[in-house]
């Protein structure tokens, strides 16, 4: 390592990789301080699996054409509004010029996967998933001479006026410290630390389980508000979806996402039905799923589902406990089965004509009488065996954060901070004041990772 960086880059997913190659291909000497053991690098990154992108007429795997006006469309749906417009606009434009430019930085495609999450159209799908393109990305960074330090760990930026002086960290049972020109904070939210978590959502968020790395503590982030850098978000507000009840407490990932609520009904413990299973195709509302969860008994949900509907979702890395009888599956549940069959009969009750069934886009099958309603795939719970997923509320990174403008660059109250710039999961309350659009988080890492990186080059040199 040399003694002297132009850019220290904090992180070591997506966002933190995008920043560091723009800026050394810039002509900057830069170096990532990653948390993580080298097996464990690239944050929530390893876990992706496709990335959100504008284009006017077809683009590498996108077919047909997906405008900015659809796109924005399509998030402020899921953020009730909750977005601010001209960064939001600004991550949707350039979004579509990242996609070659990912392609020339190692990033393979391969056609969408059908199904609940047939995205052909919208989602760029990466071959072999995120960790394969966090690793084409780590590969490109060295050949231009990033250096990388894993399990460093950094413990404050020191603040003096409108510069950061300093950075601190430990590495192997020794403390450093790096005066860069220029800092980049890529390091995601606070998720992984549990006792944040329930300073802000109370005793429930003890029950929630975190799908993301367990290396996003928001060490960094809390240094940085502590000494007065403007933050943006609600602490409640995140990234939260209905996973596999089994999954583990950190670290699960993308295979413990259940896709299968479109085509079931959901109740909580007392078998009580408590939110419309088929309000939107799933890449556009599986990300509420995990605050409703959140919301009810002992913050947990289960899916019930019969023979019919089992090929209609990617499976879980969890079988579905399956009975013959609706009682034997709520017993194996723990569910009251009197209730649950009671709820099931309301709910079939409720279901009309089922022959415009279509499981990948809106049909319009709805149910007539029951609240809460079921706007579409609305068919009745009959065929046996049945099958049942538990679900927990499973937090991907949290949206309080950094606060920047439309150059990355963070603030104080009285000004910008000459040498601070912040990319990805960090900032993403930035823009998502709520909920979640699918792929949304890479192109947010993408883009202002790049923006992040071109700036903190410029100034440095």
């Amino acid at each position: 390592m040399t003694s002297q960086y132009d850019i220290v880059v904090i992180g070591g997913g997506n966002a933190t990789l995008c920043a560091a190659m723009t800026a050394a291909e810039d002509g900057a000497r830069v170096l990532i301080l990653e948390t993580a053991p080298k097996p464990y690098r690239g944050g929530n990154s390893r876990h992706t699996r496709n990335f959100r992108c504008m284009h006017a007429g077809p683009l590498g795997p996108l077919i047909e054409d997906y405008s900015e006006e659809e796109y924005f469309t399509d998030l402020m749906k899921v953020t009730g509004g909750k977005t601010d417009e001209h960064l939001a606009r600004l991550a949707i434009r350039s979004s579509e010029e990242c996609l070659p430019w990912m392609e020339a930085h190692g990033v393979r495609f391969q056609p969408s996967l059908s199904g609940t999450l047939s995205l052909a159209r919208t989602n760029a799908f990466f071959m072999g998933g995120g960790k394969s393109l966090v690793n084409a990305y780590y590969r490109t960074a060295e050949t231009l001479g990033v250096e990388v330090l894993y399990e460093a760990h950094v413990t404050h930026l020191e603040l003096a006026g409108d510069r950061i002086e300093w950075v601190d960290y430990t590495h192997e049972g020794q403390s450093h410290r790096l005066s860069p020109k220029a800092v980049i904070v890529a390091s995601g939210g606070f998720q992984a630390d549990t006792d944040w978590l329930t300073r802000a959502w109370g005793p429930a968020a003890e029950n929630f389980l975190i799908r993301g790395t367990p290396y996003n503590r928001g060490v960094v982030l809390n240094d940085l508000l502590e000494q007065g850098v403007e933050s943006v978000g609600d602490p409640t507000q995140c990234h939260a979806v209905a996973i596999d009840g089994r999954a583990p407490k950190f670290d699960g990932g993308i295979v413990t996402r259940l896709d299968c609520v479109p085509f079931s009904i959901v109740v909580n413990k007392n078998a009580d039905r408590f939110y419309d299973e088929g309000e939107d195709v799933w890449p556009k509302r599986y990300a509420i799923w995990g605050r409703l969860v959140a919301a009810q008994p002992d913050q947990v949900g289960y899916v019930i589902i019969d023979a019919k509907s089992l090929n209609l979702f990617m499976p879980s890395v969890f079988p579905p406990l399956k009975a013959d009888t609706l009682e034997e599956l709520a017993e194996m549940m723990d569910l009251p089965p009197e209730k649950l069959c009671d709820t099931v009969e309301a709910f079939n009750a409720g279901c009309g004509d089922t022959s415009n069934f279509h499981p990948t886009e809106l049909d319009g099958v709805a149910t007539r009488g029951i609240e809460p309603a079921k706007t579409n795939w609305a068919r009745p719970i009959t065929e046996p065996p049945f099958y049942g997923y538990s679900l927990r509320t499973g937090v991907t990174f949290t949206y309080l954060g950094l606060k920047v403008d439309d150059n990355a660059q963070c603030s104080t109250a009285t000004g910008k901070i000459q040498n601070l710039w912040a990319a990805g999961e960090t900032m993403a309350g930035s823009i998502l004041g709520q909920g979640y659009l699918a792929g949304f988080g890479m192109t947010i890492g993408t883009v202002f990772g790049r923006i992040a990186g071109r700036e903190a080059a410029a100034y440095a040199q």
